[in-house]
């Protein structure tokens, strides 16, 4: 099998792949040419909405943003922020319909790139899809299909502990955004990392604990991750322009490596949107896609659910400090977005990678930037396209 050829496997991380989520600081890097919307200019009339729920073909329908209950000049503001900030592209979906995209530096629908820990969502959404065709449950212990960790203090941490980033499994800068980034064998290092705390007891934004469940699903389903999102993920909703990357060893990436595209990733969030049904068919459950983004997933930290970020009140944590119960009772209450609705949730990746869903305006709007120095675009800004721009709602 092919080595990966993802930017991540040929340097060493300086900033978190979890930067994107905390902070929107001001961008480095040169001004990119103003964006321009290439959506359609019907008359303006209120807001649309569909008779029956709409799903997009081979391409995406489309829909002014007058129609869609947007203001025209309030998404314009937010993609030229967007643009100057180092993205690639920039998508606007309301009513399963494309409202607005924008493309920067050369890049337009057919370009994938590496979308970082956004990739965490997808291998969570993996998960999900076998524990419903009965592969596996996320009350099971990681032992069962790992059994390096058998009668180890790894023993008794389950799928959920992982999928929560409350496993115990080791954890340190280097240790996650160097060593892990650079073994050939990305499953194997993650596999042989020690235990540093009881599952439960720690949260912690930990890379090489979800890596393990490339060995999960792949003794699980009896088929690599990279193969079986293809099947069941990637090639019933379209998304063609899609693929999820391998290690030196032939192991799917799971915690980054993900290359797509903006629109596909937009499918994506639809389907969440959709709560997993992708025209009635249902490809994710939907007890899945309400349990991995309707809530935490633990109580640690707020803004996380089954490796989605999700917008609840409560601590909200430094990915790059692991909590404890201490640190996080200390924790400001808060959302992660404060002003943006509760039931909102994102995939997040390093350099600005955003998926975002908003049920209560049936919006999908989706980010992808060029990495450069300083970018912590995040959910604080793709916010505004609901906050802001929908004035229809």
């Amino acid at each position: 099998m092919r080595r990966s050829e993802s930017p991540i496997a040929r340097g060493v991380l300086t900033l978190t792949l979890a930067a994107a989520a905390f902070g929107s600081a001001c961008s480095a890097g040169s001004r990119t040419t103003p964006p321009q919307a290439r959506a359609g200019l019907p008359t303006p009339s209120a807001a649309f909405r569909p008779a029956t729920t709409a799903y997009p073909g081979a391409e995406w329908r489309r829909i002014s943003p007058d129609d869609a209950g947007f203001d025209r000049a309030g998404l314009e503001k937010i993609a030229l922020d967007a643009g100057r900030r180092g993205a690639n592209c920039l998508v606007v979906i309301r009513h399963g319909r494309l409202v607005a995209d924008w493309y920067w530096n050369d890049a337009d629908t057919t370009t994938s790139q590496e979308v970082f820990s956004a990739t965490k969502s997808y291998a969570g959404t993996l998960v999900g899809i076998a524990e419903a065709e009965g592969r596996l449950s996320i009350d099971d212990k990681v032992s069962e299909y790992v059994p390096e960790w058998a009668g180890t203090p790894s023993a008794d941490v389950t799928i959920k502990d992982i999928l929560s980033n409350v496993s115990g499994r080791h954890w340190d800068f280097d240790t996650d955004y160097r060593r892990l980034v650079r073994a050939a064998d990305r499953t194997g290092f993650a596999v042989g990392l020690a235990q540093d705390a009881a599952p439960g007891d720690v949260w912690a934004y930990n890379n090489s604990a979800i890596q393990t469940l490339d060995a999960v699903l792949t003794k699980a389903t009896g088929q690599s991750p990279a193969a079986y999102v293809q099947e069941r993920l990637f090639g019933p909703i379209g998304m063609s322009r899609s693929r999820m990357t391998l290690d030196g060893a032939g192991n799917t990436n799971m915690f980054s490596g993900l290359n797509s595209t903006c629109e596909d990733m937009a499918r994506f969030g639809y389907l969440f949107l959709r709560e997993g049904n992708w025209q009635g068919k249902q490809i994710v459950p939907r007890r899945w896609v309400e349990a991995a983004t309707g809530r935490p997933s633990q109580k640690l930290n707020a803004a996380y659910g089954y490796l989605w970020w999700v917008n609840a009140r409560g601590p909200v944590v430094d990915p790059l400090k692991p909590s404890t119960r201490e640190r996080s009772s200390a924790a400001p209450r808060r959302r992660l977005v404060d002003g943006a609705p509760h039931d909102m949730y994102w995939a997040l990746g390093f350099g600005g990678q955003v998926i975002q869903v908003d049920p209560g305006s049936d919006t999908v709007v989706v980010r992808l930037g060029r990495n450069v120095p300083g970018d912590r675009y995040g959910p604080a800004e793709t916010a505004e396209v609901v906050t802001t721009a929908l004035v229809k709602p």
